[in-house]
């Protein structure tokens, strides 16, 4: 059986500190011996800071301990309460973001990275905003997908398996209903072989079409969201039983009429890239891409 997903069900009776010592301490080893996702955060990190050699390996640390935490905290959901999950989120919404999706009923589109803790934000954000549709890739074996639908669905999420054109006709079809329901993608890295150029760093790179041609598809306004973790203190830390809470910060909504007719897929998804792209150098220890990431070629 896979080793990861005999560490999922374990966590579920575990007690919480173990589980989350055991993933330090397994993703501080991959780091220490500079495991291919140690190597391949840290080349993606040089491209988003430009850093090396000791103050590049410092934030590969701080980026595999946050990865730790977030698959620690993920595998803690579905034991946690909503008063916790409530005191580890934080929204800033400065540009009203939630207002929109008020004012279309409770719907939209919203491109997010992988930074942070974005099970913990749609957790938060089914009780809070609206429920939440996402996208996941189908991972192998077929139970560790299985297993996080599971979990996601535990908490109010309607889940989808990445089957390329079949689930974005079935996302249209939810986003043209009048049920209220945001739909969620991870956006940052493109799984559809047809990504979209855009300049993120100085670097050339592709990214998910996704976000932006469902808000084309649907006429919903497109949301970036960025998750990042916070250190947390005095009666919001006890509250949340954690040292640590995520901030949610919407940035501002796009609708597709105000795009160019003849580039709106482009234009939507050059906005909230430019978004995400600021988010994640801010907190560049905080984005998640273990994996090979879309770099083309240098933007000039």
């Amino acid at each position: 059986m896979n080793v990861f997903l005999v560490a999922f069900r374990a966590s579920r009776y575990a007690p919480v500190p173990l589980t989350r010592g055991l993933l330090w301490s397994g993703t501080m080893l991959q780091w220490a011996r500079r495991a291919k996702p140690a190597r391949r955060l840290e080349d993606n990190l040089h491209r988003v800071t430009g850093l090396e050699g000791r103050e590049l390996r410092a934030l590969s640390r701080k980026g595999m301990a946050s990865a730790a935490r977030y698959y620690a905290e993920t595998f803690e959901l579905g034991r946690m309460s909503e008063a916790t999950v409530d005191a580890r989120v934080r929204v800033e919404d400065p540009h009203g973001a939630l207002d929109r999706i008020a004012t279309a009923g409770g719907r939209g589109v919203l491109a997010l990275s992988h930074s942070g803790n974005w099970d913990l934000a749609g957790a938060y954000a089914c009780r809070h905003i609206a429920r939440v549709v996402t996208v996941a890739e189908i991972l192998e074996p077929r139970e560790v997908f299985d297993e996080f639908v599971a979990l996601r669905e535990g908490i109010g999420m309607t889940v989808l398996g990445h089957e390329g054109g079949v689930t974005f006709r079935e996302l249209i079809r939810i986003g043209r209903s009048a049920d209220p329901g945001i739909i969620c993608l991870l956006a940052d890295r493109d799984l559809s072989g047809s990504g979209v150029e855009a300049g993120m760093w100085g670097e050339g790179v592709k990214v998910a079409p996704g976000p932006a041609a469902l808000a084309v598809a649907t006429g919903l306004p497109l949301i970036p969201v960025h998750v990042r973790y916070e250190r947390l203190h005095g009666r919001r830390r006890r509250a949340a039983r954690s040292r640590w809470g995520v901030v949610l910060h919407f940035g501002p909504p796009v609708a597709p009429d105000d795009a160019p007719a003849d580039d709106r897929v482009g234009h939507l998804t050059r906005s909230w890239v430019q978004f995400i792209a600021a988010g994640i150098q801010e907190h560049p220890e905080d984005w998640h891409m273990l994996q090979r990431f879309g770099w083309t070629e240098t933007a000039g």
